[in-house]
């Protein structure tokens, strides 16, 4: 079940908001997400706050134990972050740590074999966003009325319009866009993420947006910044999720959203 995670406490410079609905077709919800915010504030201070959406896959006896699985890795290894981790390395060690863990519980389960998780998290700190991404599951910035994509897919069709042989409008509804080409949990001895070299600079008003495919797949940036930009978070997870269920929902459908208030130095 998807968990804003334990040690919480949501501090007055930002808003934080989320809602994972199991869509129109599926019969079980594969989709983890979870945001821990450190409540002494000497942690606080020395770890920041982590925000994280997962996409399971692997049919219904993996894709949620994987989703979850990844989640709580990513949790577990910013948990015990040291005084002198980066949250670059921080993400960089949650991520090998995950798909090492999906590996393993694999290997000694048989009905879970082939199963992982596309997987988006950031670290913000002290006014920067540090973040990690692999698979589907994406990040946007929401500044100034305008939704901005943070990550690049790693799927067959997003390598396709990358190297010109296909438009991204024909990406929209090509038959393999849900094609990935790299998850937690895929039989590697790395893992094939992509992690920020330089941290974003945010500023107050910005809106951080996580979300899976189910979304993303259905609605648009320019809609997402528009609900973003309605009479609270909570209302635009609900406008986006209902956005989505109204296009068919074939897909389970996750969103969390942050609104930066203030920046702290």
């Amino acid at each position: 079940m998807p968990v804003a995670g334990g040690d919480l406490r949501i501090r007055p410079d930002v808003e934080v908001a989320n809602l994972s609905d199991v869509g129109c077709q599926r019969e079980g919800n594969e989709d983890y997400f979870l945001y821990v915010e450190p409540q002494a504030d000497d942690e606080f201070q020395r770890r920041g706050r982590l925000i994280l959406v997962a996409d399971g896959m692997g049919g219904r006896n993996g894709g949620d134990v994987a989703s979850r699985l990844a989640a709580e890795t990513v949790r577990d290894v910013f948990v015990r972050a040291g005084e002198a981790d980066d949250p670059r390395s921080v993400l960089i060690a949650g991520f090998q740590a995950a798909h090492r863990a999906i590996l393993d519980l694999a290997a000694q389960a048989p009905d879970l074999r082939g199963m992982g998780t596309t997987c988006c998290a950031a670290i913000l700190k002290r006014g920067q966003m540090h973040y990690a991404h692999v698979g589907d599951s994406r990040i946007y910035l929401i500044r100034g009325g305008q939704a901005q994509a943070l990550t690049e897919d790693h799927s067959l069709v997003a390598r396709m319009v990358r190297n010109g042989s296909l438009s991204a409008e024909e990406a929209e509804t090509h038959a393999d866009r849900n094609v990935l080409t790299a998850a937690l949990g895929i039989d590697s001895e790395s893992v094939a993420g992509d992690f920020s070299v330089e941290p974003c600079q945010l500023m107050p008003g910005d809106v951080i947006l996580l979300c899976t495919d189910g979304l993303h797949g259905l609605v648009s940036g320019r809609e997402m910044a528009g609900a973003a930009a309605g009479p609270s978070l909570t209302h635009a997870c609900r406008d986006l999720v209902a956005l989505a269920k109204d296009r068919g929902g074939p897909d389970n459908i996750t969103v969390q959203l942050l609104s930066i208030q203030a920046v702290e130095i």
